[in-house]
């Protein structure tokens, strides 16, 4: 980046008005000294492809991709990285020398909110993952790499477990899959990745899933806890929603572009508010 150039980033989503990406990165910038643009840009549901293709002609560096794209912008980057990859997804893209790398960073912000923010050691741990879709799919690796015990990852339609399950079996972790109704003990990290809490509603999780030891963690966020994180901690549970995730996962973004990754810890704390 030459002196006095602003690099342009944005989110790509539909919808993508409600998106906080801005003001987080808005925040990073300030705080590394790099100076960065970053915008919106809301995509058809049939015009995914042309958004970044225009995004790549007015010399942007790169972009986040928000729902429903993931998938979409994994098709259309002309390289993955490992975590991409291995999470079928994508949701973050730079914009070098002609081509378009793919890279997810949902993983990674998941692990270090829970491990940096939250304090909570995954290695040797017991982990139940509510959910088998593109968002369960996109933290399975990253968690591996941490060496919990076991994960078993339980959905409403057991064959889209056992197949999450079956990408991942090569490891020294234990990992298994279920319908909801077929969860039995109690976990130390309950993960709900369904879309349940987007429609305000429980995932079918049994009471027993969790005790007072558990961190109970849902993927969305809001102004009030979900139904799921209210349930929770009705059984005692130390619960956190998805805010943390996505500071974290933006902060993995921006140092892809930029070389630097920013402090989160008080920027946390700043923007919840």
């Amino acid at each position: 980046m030459s002196a006095g150039t602003t690099d342009r980033y944005c989110v790509i989503g539909n919808p993508v008005a409600h998106s906080k990406s801005p003001q987080i990165h808005a925040a990073f910038a300030a705080r590394t000294g790099q100076r960065i643009e970053y915008g919106r840009r809301m995509a058809p549901l049939d015009g995914f492809a042309d958004v970044v293709r225009d995004l790549v002609a007015k010399g942007y560096k790169g972009a986040n991709v928000t729902v429903p794209f993931k998938l979409e912008a994994a098709a259309l980057a002309t390289r993955l990285e490992e975590r991409a990859r291995a999470a079928g997804a994508v949701n973050t893209l730079s914009f070098i020398d002609g081509e378009i790398v793919g890279d997810n960073t949902d993983g990674p912000g998941l692990v270090a909110d829970i491990v940096r923010n939250a304090g909570v050691a995954l290695a040797g741990k017991r982990i139940l993952l509510l959910g088998a879709g593109g968002a369960a799919r996109g933290v399975m690796l990253p968690f591996l790499q941490q060496g919990p015990q076991a994960i078993l990852v339980a959905n409403r339609t057991r064959a889209t477990a056992d197949a999450l399950v079956a990408d991942f079996q090569d490891q020294v972790t234990e990992v298994t899959s279920c319908g909801f109704e077929d969860i039995r003990g109690a976990f130390d990290i309950v993960v709900n990745a369904t879309s349940a809490s987007l429609a305000q509603a429980l995932p079918p999780v049994p009471a027993s899933a969790f005790t007072q030891d558990t961190l109970a963690l849902d993927m969305m966020y809001g102004d009030q806890p979900t139904p799921f994180m209210q349930f929770a901690a009705k059984q005692g549970a130390r619960t956190r929603d998805g805010f943390g995730m996505l500071v974290e996962q933006a902060a993995e973004a921006f140092a892809i572009w930029r070389g630097v990754r920013p402090d989160t810890h008080d920027l946390l704390t700043t923007l919840r508010s």
